[in-house]
């Protein structure tokens, strides 16, 4: 079977469905036939991988657009616009003319991509450095609110900060005195490397290196560069953005590179796990001199809403996002086209539907508002753009609830909880599970961060209280072959991740991934009819950032 249709006669029998079946609440459900052919359209190659600012954005916009027009909702942007404007700033590194590390009596000469990885999103045409010194700043954290400071106020001005990935417990014994202050084996946004290179900008540096290990960041090295020198970030608001340079370095070069300046970096990685560490100087400097281009673009969101009946002024938030990776390499099989069919053509098509459902029952007290976001893949920015600049108070959006990443390989006996102990709606989602006869089950690799990786984080870091559906986070339960099955899903998945390989095929079974949708929209229907504000739990770093608005929620 094909997985490619003519663009104009898929979005005409959308339409057409969409409106022969706006009957009511109680006859209308999420329909995996209906997700299938949204995904085989946005999936298809005539969408070129919806890559922003591209041909294949345009078609996206075009055809999102008329979805949400067909259900009867109303524009969601500004000044009744379907879309919002999202400038993105795009930096590509050329040849390094200078990369060389100095250390003692020794000289690296460096190669970008093997011993490290480097990229930049100032807005400058190069980046150059001479003889920056290098300062091991442990794990880069400062947590006041843990009593946990790895600067001590060292000056790091015209300095590269060197520091290690994830959090300072993260490979603490149990009998270590730093043992669960972040959260053990579960990463907290403190030890992400987006983190990392924001707090070392704040501090002054001109510079920012992570070593990379792949345990603690939960990818291998060639994740690490693929990316060849790219990065994308919002024009002129990129909290890293004074960083001159930022990147990795690769595990074993920076062992050599600390014994060269005498130092044992193991040692160090110890003596990082107490909250008396200090800076430590290497004996080391950086030298770089790489011509940077610079292009500026536009992307855009697109936002569609259901005014609520009773409190249009309070905000239930789904989304999804609609880029991903466009048209690179040829793979083995030659295909260029990087489709994005799970990742997230069917998140997209799971909110249309969440949105269909919706418009079709009765006008619900709050807010409805249905976001697919751009530039996810180039880091979170459509999100990010929108907390910037949003449309709708975020002190009085009641929830953000996110689909990225769904199992295709059938119903399951569970649903699998991403970032557990953050809010109380991981109740409303377990309530919500049980009415389907399933139950919760926390991600099976909280290190990985995976809470902080997805479009919901950044209206998080705002305050609103998030839920994230991603089947990454381990293998479903399913009903057909148990754990084992999921497991093997998963890792058959992961090898087509950000592939061209991640295809709409025949084998998808989508009522695995249609049972999830419905759980949004139980959980979005008892919000949206109700007085309930979701808090916060106590331990979550964003419960302080959302009571600083209690006043505005009633």
């Amino acid at each position: 079977m094909k997985n490619r249709a003519p663009f104009a006669l898929l979005a005409a029998v959308a339409t057409l469905a969409a409106c022969a079946d706006s009957r009511t609440d109680a006859k209308v459900a999420i329909d995996p036939a209906r997700l299938t052919t949204m995904v085989q359209t946005l999936a298809s190659d005539e969408f070129e991988g919806r890559a922003p600012s591209t041909a294949g954005e345009a078609k996206t916009i075009a055809w999102l657009t008329a979805q949400f027009r067909a259900l009867g909702l109303e524009p969601g942007g500004r000044d009744g616009n379907w879309t919002q404007p999202v400038p993105l700033l795009r930096t590509q590194l050329g040849a390094p003319r200078t990369l060389r590390l100095t250390s003692g009596e020794r000289s690296f000469a460096l190669t970008q991509g093997s011993e490290i990885y480097v990229n930049t999103v100032r807005e400058a045409g190069e980046i150059d450095l001479d003889g920056a010194p290098l300062v091991f700043v442990g794990y880069g954290v400062a947590a006041p609110e843990r009593e946990w400071d790895d600067f001590k106020d060292v000056d790091l001005h015209g300095k590269v900060a060197v520091m290690l990935i994830n959090d300072p417990d993260y490979s603490a014994a149990a009998d270590e005195p730093v043992a669960g202050t972040f959260g053990a084996r579960r990463m907290t946004y403190y030890g992400r490397w987006t983190y990392k290179y924001e707090e070392a900008a704040r501090r002054g540096a001109i510079g920012a290196l992570i070593v990379h290990d792949a345990d603690g960041v939960g990818y291998g090295w060639p994740t690490v560069i693929a990316s060849a020198g790219e990065s994308y970030a919002l024009a002129g608001r990129d909290p890293a953005g004074e960083l001159a340079l930022r990147g990795w370095l690769e595990g074993a070069f920076a062992v050599e590179l600390f014994r060269a300046s005498n130092l044992d970096l193991a040692q160090l990685r110890r003596q990082a796990r107490s909250r008396d560490f200090r800076p430590v100087a290497l004996d080391a400097a950086l030298t770089a001199n790489i011509p940077v281009a610079i292009t500026h673009a536009a992307s855009h969101n697109v936002l569609a809403r259901l005014p609520g009946s009773k409190y249009p002024d309070e905000t239930i938030m789904f989304a999804a996002h609609w880029d991903a990776y466009g048209v690179g390499a040829p793979d083995a099989d030659g295909r260029t086209v990087r489709t994005g069919a799970n990742d997230d053509a069917l998140g997209t098509a799971g909110v249309l539907e969440l949105a269909r459902v919706f418009a079709a029952g009765p006008r619900p007290q709050r807010t409805l508002v249905f976001a697919a976001w751009t530039a996810e893949e180039r880091g979170l920015l459509g999100s990010l753009a929108y907390t910037s600049e949003p449309v709708y108070p975020l002190a009085t959006t009641v929830a953000n609830l996110t689909l990225d990443i769904l199992q295709t390989a059938g119903p399951a006996r569970d649903v699998l909880l991403i970032g557990e102990g953050q809010s109380d709606l991981e109740e409303d989602l377990a309530r919500a599970a049980r009415a389907q006869g399933r139950v919760v089950t926390p991600e099976a690799l909280p290190e990985r961060g995976l809470f902080y990786r997805a479009d919901h984080f950044p209206l998080a870091r705002e305050g609103v209280p998030v839920l994230l559906l991603m089947a990454m986070s381990g293998g479903a339960d399913l009903i057909e072959g148990g754990r084992a099955a999921g497991d093997a899903w998963l890792a058959d998945y992961m090898r087509c991740y950000h592939q061209p390989c991640d295809r709409w095929t025949p084998d998808w079974d989508l009522r695995g991934a249609t049972q999830d949708i419905e759980l949004f929209h139980m959980i979005g229907k008892e919000l949206a009819n109700s007085r309930r504000w979701p808090e916060w739990r106590a331990g979550s770093e964003f419960s302080a950032i959302r009571a600083t608005s209690a006043a505005e929620r009633r």
